[in-house]
């Protein structure tokens, strides 16, 4: 029952703090009912979650934020500790404590040191910076990895003194590109965690908490300095100690990302379930399965190129007929190539210049369907809608490669159009499915090159008899 005395009540996000207002009796103005004079616990609780967490918390994010958070936090505390133990041996490198160094040497080092990162840091964004997005996950497991590897180099270089100098240049190159490849996985997370258009809120409160991290690892490292000064044994005990929870961290961080982006190798998991199944799995569902490690993929044998030049799929007239799509509509061309070893090879995709997101979507899940016909046998069991025809049309490409192919090195043509036949009939309900289940299709991260094409549609017409 709602107090006839209450004029109005309001509550700050989805928190406890809550008030209610009433007119006064005796003036008629507004006033609160019940104010309670705030703990002083209840004060820094507030200013923590005000100074270090986004706005609107936990509405204004995604709902794995806290979880990736807590280990990306702990993860920052590690490596924050391992670069003290880094620092001092590169100190004693330099020369700090030796009285036949000479400022000039380590003035020297610094600079090619500096130089070569900074060399390092352009080459690797002008080779892998369209990467990036596309594997953030990976990515930023990968600039962890290569940050820890690049600590231990400096922990070696007082070591090998004569080799200081390159240690201490590959440690600044391996910096580098952890640099890049941290910072720009970095934004892609914030982008995906950022659900009021919010980017710059949740990267400062990150900014915030990275700070207040440090300035803990650094008090830590005032205590741990004198404790490891000359004891190497403990140095190295610490080292590995903190590299070991700095990389389970930074794991279980990147695998607690659920991203609704699709890239490759999601989409080659969404599509080995639907075509198993019959099902679109979820992207919290997609998240448990999806590799976050170079190197471990998702059981593909293809390797799909999206955006190609015409000519990586048009060599020849007869290739360019073979090649035409069956209807105007279908803004992309594919090519099979296969390898002489079984069931692997490629795909090259030329988009057409109208193509749209939808389209390179539609174009890669044609190319998956290749991939799980080539490495999968036919199955008794129908996943799919008859009413459609692709439950036909999947039986009849996956009869034709496994049963009816004569030379597997001269059918590619009729294989990618038998799997286009099928594309027309699944992908419709596969596209619809993606949505219900969660997906966002209006962008992706499938990474297309940026060769752009248009083909003749008279040849086309000319092809199809009109």
């Amino acid at each position: 029952m709602v107090d006839e005395f209450v004029i109005a009540s309001e509550k700050y996000g989805s928190g406890s703090l809550e008030r209610k207002y009433r007119l006064s009796t005796e003036s008629g103005d507004v006033e609160r009912i019940g104010r309670k004079r705030e703990t002083i616990s209840a004060r820094v609780n507030q200013f923590f979650k005000s100074a270090f967490l986004p706005q609107g918390y936990p509405e204004s994010v995604s709902k794995d934020y806290l979880e990736y958070q807590v280990w990306d936090t702990m993860q920052a505390f590690c490596s924050s500790i391992t670069g003290t133990l880094a620092t001092q041996a590169m100190l004693k490198g330099y020369g700090v404590g030796d009285e036949n160094a000479t400022a000039l040497a380590a003035t020297m080092t610094w600079i090619l040191r500096s130089g070569t990162g900074m060399v390092g840091s352009i080459l690797f964004a002008w080779i892998q910076g369209s990467n990036l997005d596309c594997n953030a996950k990976k990515w930023r497991l990968f600039a962890d990895i290569l940050n820890d590897a690049s600590i231990l180099l400096e922990m070696l270089s007082p070591i090998f003194k004569a080799y200081f100098t390159l240690l201490a240049c590959m440690s600044s190159i391996s910096k580098a590109i952890v640099g890049v490849a941290g910072g720009a996985t970095r934004a892609a997370m914030t982008q995906h965690q950022a659900r009021r258009d919010n980017m710059a809120d949740v990267a400062a409160k990150d900014g915030s908490q990275e700070t207040l991290v440090n300035l803990l690892a650094l008090v830590s490292g005032l205590l741990i300095t004198p404790m490891v000064s000359g004891n190497v044994g403990l140095t190295w005990t610490l080292f590995f100690v903190f590299t070991f929870l700095h990389l389970y961290a930074n794991f279980r961080a990147v695998s607690s990302v659920i991203m609704e982006t699709i890239n490759i190798p999601r989409l080659h998991i969404l599509v080995t379930e639907f075509l198993t199944s019959g099902l679109i799995m979820t992207p919290q569902e997609v998240s448990s399965r999806e590799p976050v490690i170079f190197g471990v993929g998702t059981g593909e044998s293809l390797k799909i190129h999206l955006g190609t030049e015409f000519t990586s799929v048009v060599k020849s007239a007869a290739d360019f007929d073979a090649a035409l799509p069956s209807s105007k509509q279908c803004q992309y061309i594919m090519k099979l190539d296969l390898s002489k070893k079984r069931n692997s090879g490629s795909i090259h995709v030329v988009l057409h210049e109208d193509s749209s997101a939808f389209d390179h979507l539609q174009s890669c899940f044609q190319a998956c369907v290749l991939d799980y016909v080539l490495r999968t046998r036919p199955s008794s069991r129908k996943v799919l809608i008859d009413s459609d025809g692709s439950q036909r049309a999947l039986e009849a490409l996956h009869n034709f490669w496994w049963y009816e192919k004569r030379q597997p090195m001269d059918c590619s043509w009729d294989l990618v159009a038998l799997a286009h036949n099928f594309t027309i009939q699944a992908f419709p309900t596969f596209a619809k499915g993606l949505g219900e289940a969660g997906w966002i299709t209006s962008r992706t991260h499938l990474g297309p090159d940026e060769w752009r094409a248009v083909w003749n549609v008279k040849r086309l017409e000319m092809k199809k008899g009109i």
